[in-house]
């Protein structure tokens, strides 16, 4: 019985220790920025049939692809659901970890934790309130509770303390620098269908405490179609503190145009943290594609779901792309304009291995390379 109780004991005080009621700004952690080093990289197993075509097969190829890609570089551990997790580990093969893991759909990058670093190096993680990208009023599924479960038990397989938000928030919402500036967008963060009850100021207020930010800068709109309100990680992200890739339309007849324009001239007005000005370095945009009829055709339909239809617009973007340690794993979406993006990142990213993975399919649901991916850093404390 002592021997019980002292098990239970500890249990309870483990998860105490796991469960952290402060901040991480107010215990002085910082959300790194992701060309830091990282511990490993999480995805989740597509396998809904009403948000990827042909029951997810061709997705999964894409998903597959991109795994492998990243383990060359780091270990990834990908989650997928009780059914699937022998068909997952068959085609992902021995160099990437397959964990059961419940989830409404495959986005990794929103549904899973955002990890901080304490000055010590300790990693712990951040556990945003999930609505599928709107709840009820422009949600693109329902439900969605299992994927609000997801940071939670990545942070518990990983062992990370976590720190739960109270606001609603994706990963894909905030890019960071890792020295103190966040990078958002008005249309994701200030959309109603997200936390009706905040103003701007109290969300930049969350925004800071639970990253440890220091400056928020605010651009307007996402990329042109994308139906996360437009994320920030499809149009702009962090090559280093102080330089800015964004995703930039030069056609003046492009709706595109307009919302890269501004976002250049909001990024050129800014100062990050340091009090600095940014470089601002343009990443040309594919396309524009558009969704064909045999690709929507493939697409079951289902109550509660977004519909596919043919003839769409696809938020396509190079900006999208992972950072595993010592490459950059780039979206192939355009055969007209990938070389010319792929050299630009070179260019940005000279010391990394320029690595392109098809990843049309990928774009079809929604997303694409940085959307299915969560790096955890690499910290180096204890």
């Amino acid at each position: 019985m002592l021997a019980q109780r002292t098990s239970g004991t500890r249990l309870a005080r483990m998860f105490s220790m796991a469960n952290l009621r402060s901040t991480p700004a107010a215990d002085g952690c910082r959300m790194p920025g992701e060309f830091e080093p990282h511990r490993g990289c999480w995805m989740l197993w597509p396998q809904r049939p009403d948000n990827w075509r042909n029951a997810a097969q061709p997705a999964q190829r894409a998903f597959v692809a991109v795994a492998r890609a990243i383990a060359r570089f780091e270990p990834v551990t990908v989650g997928a659901s009780a059914e699937q997790r022998d068909v997952a580990a068959r085609l992902l093969g021995p160099r990437v970890r397959v964990v059961e893991l419940a989830s409404d759909d495959a986005w990794m990058r929103d549904v899973g934790p955002t990890c901080v670093v304490s000055r010590r190096g300790v990693v712990r993680g951040v556990d945003w309130r999930f609505n599928a990208w709107g709840g009820l009023d422009g949600g693109l599924y329902f439900p969605w509770d299992q994927d609000a479960r997801v940071a939670r038990r990545v942070l518990e397989i990983e062992g990370l303390p976590r720190y739960r938000a109270p606001m609603v928030c994706e990963g894909g919402a905030i890019h960071s620098d890792g020295a103190g500036t966040l990078l958002v967008t008005e249309q994701c963060l200030l959309n109603p269908n997200r936390n009706p009850t905040l103003g701007r100021q109290r969300i930049e207020n969350l925004l800071k405490a639970y990253t440890g930010a220091r400056t928020v800068i605010w651009l307007g709109d996402g990329v042109w179609a994308d139906e996360t309100s437009g994320h920030i990680d499809n149009l702009a992200c962090f090559v280093a503190p102080g330089c800015v890739l964004l995703a930039y339309e030069e056609n003046r007849r492009d709706p595109m145009h307009r919302i890269s324009r501004d976002a250049y001239e909001r990024l050129l007005a800014a100062r990050d943290a340091r009090g600095e000005r940014l470089q601002v370095v343009k990443l040309p945009m594919p396309g524009p594609l558009y969704m064909t009829a045999r690709e929507a055709s493939g697409v079951q339909r289902r109550r509660g779901a977004k519909r596919r239809r043919a003839g769409e617009r696809l938020a396509a973007s190079y900006v999208n792309f992972y950072l595993p340690n010592g490459a950059v794993v780039m979206p192939l979406l355009d055969a007209r304009k990938d070389a010319a993006a792929r050299r630009i990142l070179k260019q940005a990213f000279p010391d990394r291995r320029i690595v392109g993975v098809p990843a049309r399919e990928i774009l079809l649901g929604g997303g694409n390379i940085h959307c299915i991916t969560q790096q955890i850093p690499l910290g180096g404390g204890a």
